[in-house]
């Protein structure tokens, strides 16, 4: 008897549809799991530009651009209140001291100084005046003691006659007194006029002192008002160069206004302005040089200015040495100031990679120059021509410097 052997399949027909779509989607997770994720982007390599990494000294430097200013600059301005007249001297012109460079005007001070020429003249006629009457008080005294002087001179012969009378016995007693008498009282009259004399004469030298003193202040006062007029014509306290000069025709200028100034040629310094990168940097006493001519010129840093404008500060630069010849206010020149002492690092060319990351990565090639992948790196110090890089990078690998703007985020480059 033969036994019926049934179809027994592992697998139906109706399953291998789910069965192929698991295995797909098994292997999309194994991918996903285990597979490269490397995003990559096709460049032309003509367009870029490649760098290498050397270990080389590293000069740690910036240049900065500076512009030549006179060391002093003087201010010009008005010692008194005035109307502009006449603008005796350009801006840029040559002048030395105590050259008129702007005339003004101030009718007050003419009618203050006819004033003073009045009050003087009175006070002098007074003054003179006083003199003459006390000269001639003086010469009164002095006629009224000749005359008592006379008088006791007479009297004192007639009391000593009187007296050799008396003892002859040929006057009486009575007229004999009365002459002794007479001569007392006119040698006390001479010294009651000799006392008054003396207190004339006191009195007479302090108040011609008094009034000679007035008449002194007064000269003085004429002479501050006639200054002041002097001080309307505006002259140069240097030998310089008038530097700006803001007058108008007409224009009325109170005290102490500031109508320009003049610049001291006989020294000069340079103004540059710094990046705000290096403003914990910079400070007074380092040394910069600019090359002018084919000779190089030393300056260290005189000043550093606090404020920040536009993502620049200021900062001024002193010659230590020699100044060039025919220096002019305004001239350019770029100044290499030293940041620091040349070290060993490890340097790359500075490029336009850095506006995009900032220096924290970087593309390097692999050693054949096919591809560049994308590496973490720590950049420090910089100069005009190179990067310091602390971390990432070995000796004698290659980078792309040039600009990164059309990479995206892509990790690796296939270079074309």
């Amino acid at each position: 008897m033969d036994i019926k052997i049934e179809n027994k399949r592992l697998i139906k027909k109706k399953h291998v549809p789910w069965i192929v779509g698991g295995v797909f989607v098994l292997v999309l997770l194994v991918w996903a799991i285990f597979g490269n994720h490397v995003s990559t982007l096709k460049v032309d390599s003509q367009t870029l530009t490649v760098g290498e990494a050397v270990k080389s000294q590293f000069n740690d430097y910036v240049q900065v651009n500076g512009s030549v200013q006179p060391l002093t600059t003087i201010q010009l301005s008005a010692l008194e209140s005035g109307i502009i007249e006449e603008k005796v001297r350009e801006e840029g012109a040559f002048v030395k001291r105590g050259d008129v460079i702007v005339r003004m005007s101030n009718s007050q001070l003419n009618i203050q100084i006819l004033a003073s020429e009045a009050d003087l003249a009175e006070q002098e006629n007074f003054l003179r005046n006083t003199m003459v009457t006390l000269e001639q008080q003086k010469l009164d005294l002095q006629r009224e003691r000749n005359q008592l002087n006379l008088d006791v001179h007479r009297k004192g012969r007639t009391a000593q006659q009187y007296e050799q009378l008396y003892a002859e016995k040929l006057i009486s007693r009575e007229e004999y007194l009365v002459a002794q008498e007479d001569y007392k009282l006119a040698v006390q009259n001479r010294d009651l006029v000799i006392e008054r004399q003396k207190q004339d004469s006191l009195y007479r030298s302090i108040q011609v002192k008094n009034l000679e003193e007035s008449l002194e202040s007064m000269r003085k006062n004429m002479a501050l008002v006639r200054q002041k007029v002097d001080n309307l014509n505006v002259k140069s306290p240097i030998d310089g160069q008038i530097g700006t000069l803001d007058v108008v025709l007409g224009k009325s200028v109170v005290y102490g206004e500031k109508i320009g100034q003049i610049n001291d040629l006989s020294a000069y310094k340079i103004e540059a302005l710094v990046d705000e990168h290096y403003i914990d940097r910079v400070r007074t006493g380092l040394e910069a040089s600019f090359k002018r001519q084919d000779k190089q010129y030393h300056l260290v840093v005189s000043k550093v200015y606090p404020d920040v404008k536009e993502g620049q500060f200021k900062a001024d630069f002193s010659f230590t040495g020699e100044m060039p010849d025919n220096l002019r206010t305004g001239q350019t020149h770029y100044l290499s100031l030293e940041l620091g002492q040349p070290s060993e690092a490890i340097i790359i060319p500075k490029g336009s990679f850095y506006q995009k990351t900032g220096g924290g990565w970087i593309y390097v090639l692999t050693p054949d120059g096919s591809k560049a992948y994308r590496r973490e790196i720590r950049i420090g110090r910089q100069n005009p021509q190179y990067y310091e890089v602390l971390e990432g990078l070995e000796a004698g690998e290659k980078v792309i410097v040039s600009s990164y703007d059309t990479f995206g985020n892509n990790e690796m480059l296939i270079l074309k």
